[in-house]
């Protein structure tokens, strides 16, 4: 490669703060006329006081060329006719106000914007790239950020976010951990970009911890149309070690796909080698697209935040999908953005519960959540609580308080659960060398 890019990749947050665009946020007055097709809210409830539902948004980009995550908000809906139907919430109903971000920096300051307009007390469940777009926003309208996807470093930084998940950097030290034991070399595959220098700092972490030495650093464009000299050189260096398996983990978010159909044809040479990466940039719906059994991740080791979407403690988020929202294809239980907002939906229940008849506020909400709520998911995360020494203050990441991951390989074409149980990685993370 001729020259390094310096671009800022939104797949994985970077460890410094960034400036906020807040002349941008403060900027985009707008109400949901402004915004395109995807607004609205349940029918048949309205916002308001008193004894008028409590209003909640929830935002994720739909219909874009880029990623999209239109089962977040769907499941949000279907979440809110399963409470609503059951007399609510302390016997206030939820109305969910929806919004497209677009995948588009200017569009998630006016989703923000919107929630503070139209009076919602909190923004639950959502997934956006643009964190530093819309948190200044919120911060100002005291509106929480409740179960974000993980997505972007201000999510673990901001007093108003409560993130459910360890995000990217969790993902990327569980996964090194878990390597160290199984592989020979190991050849990371990431965005030449300032985000991405933190990446190989993120699964070094992990690998040192498991006595394992350092991956290869192989630096790729993230907007590339193909991979191959980048699959060659991970395939020549995880094949050093003739005694033991090496390990390719691309790591490219989007663009995943992109190296795997390149790496695919790379790999004949070298049936040995094995792959391994995160959710976020592989999930089974990746899996079926690719293949299947028959695809390049067969066998490959992907970390994730929660049980496998096969185990029994998804029940009741499948039971309600089933009842409220039965043949809606925009909901995929497997999908890790409507795991992330079920849980999401869990604790915004339990917070309103603790809450009683006091009023509905989003200060009401922070300060709840801040002031010690635990929070049960029912095995899916550990016990939630936000308060401020739960975080890892030592890398900057101070909202970030669970630092669970699960281990899973696809088998036979399905993701299943490589061993029983979760790994922390708090320890592996706060000894990471990162800025």
């Amino acid at each position: 490669m001729t020259g390094r890019r310096r671009t800022r990749s939104t797949f994985l947050p970077t460890f410094t703060r960034p400036v906020r665009a807040t002349a941008l946020a403060a900027g985009a007055l707008v109400g949901c006329a402004s915004l395109i097709a995807g607004c609205g809210v349940v029918p048949g409830v309205t916002g308001g006081a008193g004894d008028d539902p409590i209003k909640i948004m929830t935002w994720a980009p739909m219909n874009t060329n880029a990623t999209n995550k239109p089962g977040m908000p769907a499941l949000a809906q279907a979440y809110a006719r399963w409470i609503n139907a059951q007399g609510g919430i302390n016997g206030r109903k939820l109305s969910i106000l929806v919004c497209n971000d677009q995948n588009d920096t200017v569009t998630a300051a006016k989703c923000a914007q919107r929630a503070a307009d139209e009076g919602v007390v909190a923004v639950v469940g959502s997934y956006s790239q643009h964190g530093d777009a819309f948190l200044p926003t919120l911060e100002s309208a005291d509106i929480p950020y409740l179960g974000g996807y993980g997505i972007t470093n201000a999510e673990l930084e901001s007093p108003l976010s409560f993130p459910v998940n360890g995000g990217q950097p969790s993902l990327l030290a569980g996964l090194g951990k878990e390597l160290a034991g199984a592989c020979g070399p190991v050849a990371l595959v990431r965005p030449d970009s300032i985000a991405g220098d933190e990446l190989h700092a993120m699964i070094d972490s992990g690998l040192k911890a498991g006595g394992h030495p350092t991956a290869a650093d192989q630096l790729a464009d993230e907007d590339a149309t193909e991979y191959s000299a980048q699959s060659e050189r991970a395939l020549k260096h995880t094949t050093t070690d003739p005694a033991k398996k090496g390990c390719v983990v691309p790591a490219l978010g989007d663009h995943t796909g992109t190296f795997m159909d390149s790496f695919r044809r790379a790999r004949e040479n070298y049936p040995a080698v094995r792959t391994a990466t995160v959710l976020g940039s592989v999930d089974q719906t990746v899996i079926n697209a690719s293949g299947g059994q028959s695809g390049p991740y067969e066998g490959s080791y992907i970390t994730s935040w929660y049980p496998v979407a096969s185990d029994k403690r998804w029940d009741p988020m499948k039971q309600v999908i089933k009842k409220e929202a039965f043949g809606d294809n925009r909901i995929d239980p497997a999908d890790a953005g409507v795991q992330t907002t079920w849980i999401a939906y869990t604790v915004l229940k339990a917070v309103l519960e603790s809450l009683g008849d006091g009023e509905v506020t989003g200060t009401a909400i922070r300060k709840a959540l801040d002031g010690g709520l635990k929070v049960n998911t029912g095995g899916l995360t550990p016990t939630l609580n936000w308060e401020y020494e739960n975080g890892l203050a030592a890398i900057g990441l101070t909202r970030l308080v669970n630092t669970d991951v699960t281990l899973q390989v696809v088998r036979e074409g399905r993701l299943v659960a490589a061993h029983p149980g979760f790994t922390d990685v708090r320890k592996t993370l706060a000894n990471a060398e990162v800025g």
